[in-house]
């Protein structure tokens, strides 16, 4: 009997391993022609004459971030007495780390706006640090630091502030990116890139 179980497993192994070999070809086939922009890269290679007699099916990445980048807003307003820090952007912002993380924005050539603000039900008007539109999905994604989590008066603002994202449909890991620091933990720099890198580029 039990060579007959063996005999049995082997030829169902053996019909599985087929079609799974057929259907990694089938895969390998369509990864090799596909590409993510070929719909927009059809428009980008027309003449410009013929772009302006056109409507494309999907408006370029460039213009879209133009466009997103182009929109005016009013950022919160800096209080007296706070000292000035700007960036390699020319902005000026709120601590060293705002500092820290908009320059490897910049160097990294990636568009960010500077506390855009957001309106959360039942919370009010927020202003996320950074806001980007992210290439992959068009989607704006929200960077908020929280950099005295050692303070429990801060703390349990910050807290509350996710917990508004989080009831707004905007989640930790989707489209709210959260780094922390205290006092006895900075931020990291490679820490930086690893979220850039998941939640951004």
């Amino acid at each position: 009997m039990a060579l007959v179980y063996a005999l049995a497993q082997k030829s169902y192994d053996q019909k599985i391993k087929k079609l799974v070999d057929r259907r990694i070809k089938h895969i390998e086939k369509i990864s090799r022609e596909y590409e993510d922009n070929e719909i927009e890269e059809i428009y980008n290679n027309l003449h410009p004459a013929r772009k302006t007699l056109i409507k494309p099916v999907e408006i370029p990445w460039e213009q879209k971030l133009a466009d997103w980048k182009n929109k005016p807003y009013t950022g919160k307003e800096f209080a007296p007495g706070i000292p000035e820090i700007y960036t390699k952007k020319g902005e000026r912002v709120r601590s060293k780390s705002e500092k820290i993380l908009a320059d490897t924005f910049f160097d990294m050539g990636i568009e960010y706006k500077y506390e855009c603000p957001l309106k959360l039900k039942n919370f009010g008007v927020v202003y996320p640090d950074f806001t980007f539109l992210r290439k992959r999905d068009c989607k704006e994604i929200y960077w908020e630091h929280d950099g005295r989590m050692d303070d429990p008066e801060y703390a349990e603002k910050a807290v509350r502030k996710i917990n508004s994202y989080i009831a707004n449909g905007i989640f930790p890991g989707d489209k709210l990116i959260i780094s922390y620091e205290t006092s006895g933990v900075v931020l990291n720099d490679r820490v930086i890139k690893m979220l850039i890198k998941k939640y951004i580029t």
